[in-house]
């Protein structure tokens, strides 16, 4: 299986207008870039629209935003894991606060991501939920606290507890998942902050999908990373 190397920066393009189509396509390419200039792993998690033109573009990984736990069958509206593969994703996100699951929904989806052999990122919003769903051996865990979320309030800095109390129960029942850090982070200072938390990377959406030059502002959180 490909498995994430740290340290690490995810961008989730949510549906914002400036990571749809054409502009999610440069945005892309921005991500690419700054990504063979520091040799920072950097994967993006487009809309599932974009995820093959996407692919098909640029050398980094890419996942979709949410699968379904189901398999080739009559399933409309679903979305099939197998499809996200085909269109060229290596993981996807699980349990974002916008897509909430049930604990028995995450176990099932990364039961399928395990069989396609796709990379699990999961998503938790406080270090309880984050433990428990590390049990389930998902390959990352974001910690991102929903009400900081699209805040420019940096998670690493305002509620740093949160981060080390996920980083300590986390660790006591799995010691390989990689521990991303999102939710608010807009500059270098927030990524240093959640480095030195613990965290191996970030989760990163409106810091540098809407930002003037989402290129400068991955560059200095790549650079950041670089200089830990």
């Amino acid at each position: 299986m490909i498995k994430v190397r740290t340290p690490t920066i995810l961008v989730n393009f949510k549906t914002y207008a400036e990571g749809t189509g054409k502009q999610a396509l440069e945005l892309a390419k921005a991500a690419e870039k700054v990504s063979l200039e520091t040799g920072v792993y950097m994967g993006l998690a487009p809309q599932l629209v974009d995820i093959a033109p996407i692919a098909h573009a640029v050398s980094i990984p890419i996942f979709a935003q949410h699968i379904d736990s189901i398999s080739p069958g009559a399933y409309t509206g679903h979305v099939l894991p197998e499809s996200v593969k085909e269109a060229g994703a290596i993981g996807t996100l699980i349990n974002h606060s916008e897509r909430r699951l049930t604990l028995a929904e995450i176990d099932s989806i990364i039961s399928k991501t395990r069989e396609l052999g796709l990379v699990a990122v999961v998503c938790g919003n406080n270090p309880e939920v984050s433990a428990a769903t590390a049990v389930l051996n998902p390959d990352v865990i974001a910690i991102e606290p929903p009400e900081l979320i699209g805040t420019r309030i940096a998670c690493s800095k305002a509620k740093p507890e949160v981060v080390t109390g996920t980083v300590r129960l986390v660790r006591r029942v799995n010691s390989d998942v990689v521990i991303l850090c999102g939710a608010g982070i807009t500059t270098g200072d927030d990524v240093a902050a959640a480095l030195r938390l613990g965290a191996d990377g970030i989760l990163v959406a409106s810091g540098v999908v809407k930002a003037k030059s989402p290129y400068k502002v991955l560059l200095d959180f790549a650079e950041t990373l670089a200089r830990q």
